[in-house]
């Protein structure tokens, strides 16, 4: 192990490392709830294929992560990038599930390609640092968005689109239909109140109570309801693997490439497809890539990990290329697997911050995700309106990058805001990010500035203005 991954050149030790390894278990393990809930909702995938395809890429991203990088970070499919892949290209663009993982394995051909030939400088650069610091809000708002559908307390409205659901007992509404909702916005509190007490596993811990609060209520309320959740269900672990393989395995290369219901549905031509399948692929690995390297920065910051560049003298990533290629290739696997983008987890601070340094702190993680792929029968008992507090907290987490907008700024608001607004608005994280850099480039042409654009900006711009054109 001191060969492998130098724990007395980096100052720490094997017991520090495990720790640090749990504790970023603790605090991530809610994508195992969250992202087959979110997957269970397409056709054909059930839940424990959806956990399967979940719990797989994030062991074999983490492990890469450990072993090619030595960092203390772990992976597993990202959040919004989720709700995305699902809400978005699935069920808004009319994509079946496998063709949207063709999106997830092309972002993962990209990034590995750009990570070996370089261009992913040239790609980030490209970007506005006002769109790309609004992203992450974007995406928090968004998830944000959908937990508080899936937890009822947001619903649909003929009038004003959106409106809140009804509390009013005198009204018509029952306990029962209250009480979910009230779990959530409890669930969501106890989050709060264990993250400010510094309790690791703040998430996990409230999604496990506002289940358990769920099961007490209906089981003397409403019978049926634990019932029919209990007849659903199997306590063979290996029954999700059945379906994995069966639902969810191969199907990119199997059924992917198949575009036929798409081009079925009126309105939809080949060409159309051509530019929706370059604009989503280039939105999915443009947000993996913020997200990625926003973690790797900030959580190396964090730990003082970070080493200074011999050339520029600036504080870099240590083994930053082989970090961005385990990303790429976890990705690659996701795909492969069922499910959206790999990203490295910003829950992986917390990690860091017990006193993780090396790769070993990875491997640890990994190995708590492998005993994970036999838990998925509880996983399964997880109702909606207690993950649905993950989605909104974690939406909360991803809103703090707005206090460095420089809001005074109208060449800097404008796209910001757009960026930020359109993603929930439009339940689309690419749109959001068009109208940021659409905007962007007016501003600076209309106010005399239009050679500080970027070449790669305007490509990319040109690519989502012909998507709004041609197939929107």
């Amino acid at each position: 192990m001191e060969k492998l991954f130098k724990l007395s050149e980096r100052g720490t030790t094997v017991r520090t490392e495990i720790a640090a390894g749990l504790t970023t278990f603790m605090a991530m393990a809610y994508i195992l709830m969250v992202n087959p809930g979110m997957f269970s909702q397409l056709e054909g995938v059930s839940y424990g294929a959806a956990y399967i395809a979940t719990a797989i890429p994030a062991i074999v991203g983490t492990v890469l992560m450990g072993l090619l990088a030595n960092l203390p970070l772990a992976q597993a499919p990202g959040m919004g990038l989720n709700a995305f892949f699902v809400y978005t290209v699935c069920m808004g663009l009319g994509f079946t599930y496998a063709n949207a993982l063709v999106f997830v394995l092309a972002d993962g051909l990209l990034f590995v390609l750009f990570t070996v030939t370089g261009l992913r400088k040239l790609i980030f650069e490209a970007i506005p640092q006002a769109v790309k610091v609004a992203v992450p809000a974007g995406i928090g708002l968004f998830i944000a968005f959908l937990g508080l559908q899936n937890a009822g307390l947001v619903i649909n409205d003929p009038a004003t689109c959106v409106g809140l659901a009804s509390f009013n007992l005198l009204g018509g509404a029952t306990l029962a239909s209250i009480m979910p909702m009230l779990i959530t916005i409890a669930a969501v509190i106890a989050i709060a109140v264990l993250s400010k007490r510094g309790v690791k596993g703040a998430i996990l811990y409230s999604i496990l109570g506002a289940t358990v609060v769920y099961y007490l209520f209906f089981a003397i309320v409403d019978r049926s309801v634990l019932e029919a959740a209990l007849s659903g269900s199997t306590l063979n672990p290996l029954s999700a693997f059945g379906s994995f393989f069966r639902e969810s395995f191969g199907k990119v290369f199997t059924e992917g490439f198949d575009f036929s219901t798409y081009l079925s549905a009126e309105g939809h031509s080949v060409g159309g497809m051509v530019i929706a399948f370059a604009t989503t692929a280039l939105a999915f690995c443009m947000v993996d890539m913020f997200d990625t390297m926003g973690t790797l920065y900030g959580a190396c910051r964090g730990g003082g990990l970070l080493v200074k560049d011999a050339k520029t003298g600036k504080d870099e990533v240590p083994n930053m290329d082989k970090a961005m290629l385990a990303d790429a290739l976890a990705t690659c696997t996701g795909a492969i697997c069922g499910t959206s983008t790999v990203t490295t987890f910003v829950e992986s601070s917390s990690g860091v911050a017990a006193g993780g340094k090396t790769g070993l702190a990875s491997m640890v993680t990994a190995g708590l995700f492998f005993i994970a792929l036999f838990l998925s029968p509880i996983a399964a008992l997880i109702p909606a309106c207690a993950y649905a507090a993950a989605l909104i907290y974690v939406g909360i987490l991803m809103m703090g990058c707005v206090k460095d907008i420089s809001w005074e700024d109208p060449a800097v608001a404008l796209p910001s805001f757009l960026t930020i607004t359109m993603m929930p608005f439009t339940y689309n994280i690419s749109y959001g990010i068009a109208f940021g850099l659409i905007s962007y480039i007016a501003v600076k042409v209309f106010t005399g500035k239009g050679k500080e654009v970027n070449v790669g900006t305007w490509i990319i711009a040109a690519f989502f203005t012909a998507m709004f054109f041609l197939t929107h």
